[in-house]
This record gives structure tokens, sequence and C-alpha cells, in this order.
């Protein structure tokens, strides 16, 4: 159990000769319990001021997301893979690597330099009961950030960041993500995926009861167009949405080149997800954005009873569809633009 403060060393210059991605880090452990009620400081603002992000001019200015970095080969029924892995250029608040039946709970994680918990390659892992808080601007500090990783349950969550409160990458399945409370940051995210060209495994991945306030994003899907695979079997359901600017977004085009990319024949199947229960309010006009790829367009992708409104008093919300085919029940607003 952890009572008390754990503090982070208090400026880079302090890992000096040190590896920075290991403060709190846990390998092949199988049983781990890190329990509260303690809280866990990052201390991560000495990072955030050189980022590169906020600071693009800096010299030797830091990248803190976790990056794809480097890939290597797996087979999968018969099939040949590039499995990514996290490049962990900064110190995660907590890390589990290769753990199994594992949990975290009722600890308050406070201003990491980046994400604050970081689930990778692991399998049977509970978190609930959790307080994750970090400024609005702060550059990549994901709440909660899911790889390489299977039977992962989160519940009961608060979490205000300035990137995703909880994000999925890749070779995932078996997610439950309930009750979480979410803002700032950028809502409950699946992606983004397949950045390297690699084969995209993601499914079963189950989000409910969440309640989204002033986020960037809600309920978002978001896949690079050079990746291949299948995000397949997703479901958001009973959601709240807060004068969010994007509350349904799936992304299937994203590449990192300003403006419009250009197209290409490869891309990231996404198929069988629902969107089920959604309410609330969209600081955008476009509140329901589904932007598919023409090669490999969105499949079965099923709404019912979704009603959107604007945050904007007497302003209206609309829908966006591109190769998105499915099929809506009920009362849809804003309109549904699926194709058959």
């Amino acid at each position: 159990m952890i009572f008390g403060r754990l503090l982070a060393p208090d400026s880079p210059g302090a890992w000096k000769e040190l590896d920075p991605s290991q403060w709190l880090a846990f390998n092949g452990v199988s049983g781990l319990n890190i329990a509260g009620p303690g809280r866990i400081n990052g201390r991560g603002k000495a990072w955030w001021d050189q980022s590169c992000r906020d600071h693009p001019r800096l010299v030797g200015c830091s990248t803190l997301a976790p990056t794809i970095e480097a890939t290597f080969d797996l087979s999968f029924r018969g099939t040949r893979t590039i499995k990514p892995y996290l490049y962990d250029g900064e110190a995660q608040a907590v890390k589990l690597v290769s753990c199994k039946n594992s949990s975290i709970s009722e600890i308050h994680f406070v201003n990491s330099s980046q994400t604050h918990i970081l689930i990778r390659d692991c399998d049977g892992i509970n978190i609930e009961n959790v307080l994750i808080e970090a400024p609005e601007r702060s550059p990549n500090t994901d709440g909660i950030h899911i790889s390489a990783s299977h039977n992962v349950v989160i519940t009961n969550a608060i979490i205000g960041t300035g990137d995703d409160c909880v994000s999925i990458g890749d070779h995932t399945s078996n997610i439950v993500i309930s009750y979480v409370k979410c803002g700032p940051g950028h809502g409950i995210s699946i992606g983004s995926l397949g950045r390297s060209g690699n084969f995209v495994q993601v499914e079963n991945i189950h989000v409910s009861k969440v309640h989204l306030q002033g986020t960037t994003n809600g309920a978002r899907i978001k896949t690079w167009q050079v990746g291949r695979g299948y995000v397949r079997r997703v479901t958001f359901e009973d959601i709240f949405f807060w004068s969010v600017k994007n509350p349904i977004i799936i992304d299937q085009n994203y590449c990192n080149k300003s403006g419009a990319c250009k197209e290409m024949e490869t891309g990231v199947h996404i198929t069988d997800v629902s969107f089920n229960q959604l309410y609330g309010t969209s600081s955008s006009r476009v509140a329901m954005n589904l932007n598919c790829s023409r090669s490999v367009a969105c499949t079965s992708i099923y709404l019912k009873s979704i009603y959107l409104r604007s945050a904007l008093a007497g302003q209206n919300v609309t829908s966006n569809c591109t190769n998105a085919h499915g099929i809506a029940f009920g009362v849809i607003q804003p309109d549904p633009c699926l194709q058959i």
C-alpha cells in the first residue's frame, strides 16, 4: 500500500545518467496490487516546459508522447505481422510491463511528465477508484494508455489531463471501461493505430457509463492510412457529453501532414462498432463525424438512440459520413448519414 506522497525528481536534470523511462516500473510481476490512499506526483511541469509540441524551436526539446519507435516480427495465424512497442522517452508515473492478474486502486495521480499509467504486454489488469489530474495544456499526459494487453478493466475513475483520458493501442483485446468521468482531455480513444504500416489487431472493446465534459473528443477511433488489419467488436454505450468538440468520431484517414492527405489503398478495417444511448451537447457543428476510407470502408456501424444538440444557443448540429456503412435504429439526432 502507498500512504502519503511519492514525488518524482523535480527537474529533467535530476535524471542525468539515469533511465528517465523508469520511475515506478514493474516488469514480469504476477499478482501485483498497488493500492492507496496515497498520492503519486510526477512533477512534470519542467518536462512540459521543454516539450517539442509547445516549444518546437527549443533546442533539445522533448517529445513526451508514447511513440512507435521500433518494431519486431510476430507470427499470427500464418500472417506476418509487425507488433509495435512504445518508446518511453520520459518517465510515466506507473508502468506495468508483462504483468498478470494485477491491480491499481485508490491512488491519486497528479502531473506525470507524460502518461500517468502505462499498461503494456499485460493480461488481467484491474484499475479502479483512481483519480488522475494534470493541467489541460500539459502535453501528452494521457491518463491511462493500454497497449499489447488483454483483459483490462477500468472502472470508477475520474480523469482530467492534457491528452486522452484513456487511450487504447495496438494488439489489444477484451477491454472494459465503465463509470469514468473524463475532462478536461481528449476523450476515450482507440488509436491512433497503424502508424508504421503494421497489421493492427484490436477487438472486444466495451466503453459504457462515461461522462465527458469539455473534452476535444468523446468516443473516438483513429487509424493511419498506411496501416492494415482490423478494429472490430467495439461498443460505446450509455455515454453523456457536455460541450464536447467531437462527440462521435471515426477517422480512418489519419496522417501527420497539414492539409488534405493523399489517399492510399491501404487502411485498417473498422467493423462491428456500436454507438448506443449517447446523449449531450457538442461544441462544434459536426457532432457525429464518420470519416472512413474509400478503399477499406467502415462496415457494420450501428447507431441507436443518439440525441446530440449544440452547446451554443440557437445553433444546430449535423452529421458527416464518408464511406461509412451500417444501420441506424430509433431516434437519431443529428440525422444519420450511414450508407447501407
